[in-house]
């Protein structure tokens, strides 16, 4: 499905974007940037989870 591919293709963007905003608010300090990279990374593992659930169901 390409509905599925996009869906796991964001899951890893949205992770991918959070791990940086997180290492780059450590490095500089920034309290609210690790906040935003931690939360974004939770976003895309929710994703992740929510498509794997789907896959298991349609087997």
């Amino acid at each position: 499905m390409v509905v599925s591919a996009d869906e796991k293709s964001q899951a890893k963007g949205e992770q991918a974007k959070g791990k940086v905003k997180e290492a780059v608010g450590r490095v500089v300090g920034n309290e609210r940037l690790t906040a935003e990279g931690r939360a974004d990374q939770a976003k895309g593992d929710a994703r992740q989870a929510k498509e794997k659930v789907k896959d298991v169901f349609k087997h």
